[in-house]
């Protein structure tokens, strides 16, 4: 095991036998708050614990069956025991890599649900009708996964597209998940509008943000103007009769969020400052984490074609997620929201590059 490794988990051991021996004491049992704080942190190192552990005792044993080999062994022990070596290898290299996984830093928003905005890029109308294919796809994926989905804010195209569409994905790990998404996506194929058969390429990008609590992000009132007018688009006669649309404007950075899509002004009001504060922790992590440029505009770019992080190639059948050089076949199937091998692929990419940043 490499050293750094080793030295890391021996560090976590002796803290998790800390936390045994302070669990114990009266003074932790007595105080709720200081018992409940140390319980998770114990709770949160148990896994690797165990595991450091097993590969302790796994390599142990791997030593103590080696030793055999060269203690005059009959041929049927011999074979016995070069078996148990193989499959005590195996369970060592799964050990080692599990570790190693666990060992990484984590993303403080990987459990957060999201604010997803998909908005048309280069490519006019059937950059529309792309980024609603993506929200279709997206919308697939969150259900399978149990997740809620709730629109925001839309603003359709003329021929039943979107040019900017604005929702939440509620569910566990919704972020870790859906994070490495962010970015221009590219399609090409033959419109529906295209008489000749001509290939177009049309672009659409997605932004994903970790949503921020009230506590997280403290908003003042008077940094806000709150807008109200009547909703447009489709919904009825009731959206035509009652102001409920929502603009909020935070004076500060200027940023402008809003939300037509319910009923009730509240609920508009709600949505609105929920994308508002995903806006500005965003804001907030970019500045801590010392970057240069807005991560809203890193992960979306300018629609140019030529920023793609992933290309939907219909004649082909395939799509193509440039970043890792990984394609696959079956389009439709992955528009229906059939996306984990390819978010499982960008995953192990991005826990590849921690960990040689980590070793290095």
């Amino acid at each position: 095991m490499e050293k750094i490794i080793q030295d890391q988990l021996k560090r976590v051991e002796k803290r998790s036998q800390e936390l045994d021996h302070q669990l114990a004491t009266p003074e932790i049992t007595s105080d709720l708050e200081r018992l409940q704080v140390l319980a998770q942190e114990k709770a949160g190192l148990e896994e690797l614990v165990t595991r450091y552990r097993e590969y302790k005792v796994v390599s142990g044993s791997l030593k103590e069956t080696r030793a055999m080999l060269g203690t005059g062994l009959d041929e049927d022990m011999t074979t016995l025991a070069r078996q148990e070596i193989a499959s005590l290898e195996s369970r060592l290299g799964q050990l080692l890599q599990e570790i190693t996984l666990a060992l990484l830093p984590k993303d403080a928003n990987d459990e957060r649900d999201i604010i997803m905005e998909i908005r048309a890029g280069a490519g006019g109308d059937e950059a529309a009708l792309f980024a609603a294919d993506l929200f279709r796809m997206y919308s697939r994926y969150a259900q399978s996964k149990s997740c809620g989905i709730d629109i925001i804010d839309h603003n359709e195209s003329d021929i039943g597209g979107f040019k900017e569409i604005i929702f939440e994905i509620k569910g566990k790990g919704a972020f870790s998940r859906l994070k490495h998404e962010r970015g221009v996506h590219r399609v090409q194929r033959v419109p529906t509008t295209e008489s000749s058969g001509r290939i177009h390429t049309s672009t659409a990008t997605v932004a994903v943000l970790p949503e921020a609590s009230e506590v997280e992000v403290s908003v003042k009132p008077d940094d806000l103007r709150i807008d109200i007018f009547h909703s447009g688009g489709a919904g009825g006669q009731h959206v035509n009769k009652v102001a409920t649309a929502v603009r909020i404007t935070h004076l500060p950075t200027g940023i402008v969020t809003t939300c037509q899509d319910e009923r009730s002004q509240l609920r508009n009001k709600n949505k609105a400052m929920s994308v508002l504060r995903a806006r500005l922790l965003d804001i907030k992590q970019r500045k801590q984490d010392d970057e240069i440029t807005s991560q809203r505009r890193s992960q979306v770019g300018t629609g140019d074609r030529a920023e793609k992080i992933r290309t939907y190639n219909f004649p082909q059948d395939r799509v193509t997620d440039h970043r890792i050089g990984h394609s696959l076949r079956n389009l439709p199937r992955i528009l229906e929201g059939e996306l984990d091998e390819l978010i499982n692929a960008l995953a192990a990419h991005d826990q590849a590059k921690q960990l040689e940043k980590q070793l290095a």
